[in-house]
């Protein structure tokens, strides 16, 4: 079968199937249920929302995909921010997982991001999925959170060489990141139904998001 893959900006008329989609993609696999479809949502009128970075990925014609980047930053200990990017969330349907679209989708971002001149990405998210394209521990960068932890599921990715110089960075998120669980919960509410579990994979994404790296 002749597969037309096309990567693309977001538009509004998007909007409602890059939301179902990261509800498909997220549910039940961190949580039972999920709220990255909520921060979609909320992401796209935040001031750090980055809307050149946001992209969807189409297969012959039909949205099965998207990545969505704000800015964050990091502070070094005589306090000098320094604006890099974050993504997330970042998701494929489900039924066209791990077939490389995710991976054709991700290294777009990373040439338009760097044609606008940013430097330095920093995530969370399981290793597996991202020391392939080029992600390192975050503990390799000295960036940290501001407890001093290292997180196994912090990693980094430098787009310039250089761009990072070895001193310690203390990593922040936008504020956009903070959900509130209630508003969440009651905007899910307004959608179709589906069914709440508890999965293995759970677990595993609570061993890797509590762990960190000494």
């Amino acid at each position: 079968m002749n597969r037309k893959v096309h990567i693309r900006n977001e538009e509004e008329k998007d909007h409602q199937r890059v939301e179902e989609i990261t509800r498909k993609a997220f549910w039940n696999l961190y949580v039972p249920g999920c709220v990255e479809h909520y921060l979609v949502h909320i992401m796209r009128s935040h001031e750090d929302f980055i809307p050149e970075l946001d992209f969807v990925i189409e297969l012959n014609g039909q949205v099965i995909g998207n990545i969505m980047y704000t800015k964050a930053k990091l502070v070094d200990e005589a306090g000098a921010e320094k604006e890099i990017l974050t993504f997330g969330p970042v998701c494929i349907l489900p039924e066209y997982q791990r077939m490389g679209y995710g991976k054709k989708l991700m290294e777009h971002s990373f040439e338009k991001a760097m044609e606008m001149g940013h430097d330095t990405i920093v995530i969370f998210g399981s290793p597996k999925n991202y020391v392939g394209l080029g992600f390192k521990s975050c503990k390799r960068y000295n960036i940290c959170l501001e407890d001093g932890t290292f997180p196994t599921a912090m990693m980094v990715k430098v787009l310039k060489p250089g761009a990072l110089d070895g001193r310690k960075w203390v990593y922040h998120d936008s504020p956009v990141m903070e959900i509130d669980e209630k508003d969440a919960e009651r905007f899910d509410e307004t959608l179709g139904k589906m069914e709440k579990k508890v999965l293995d994979c759970q677990e595993e994404f609570y061993i890797h998001s509590h762990s960190i790296i000494r």
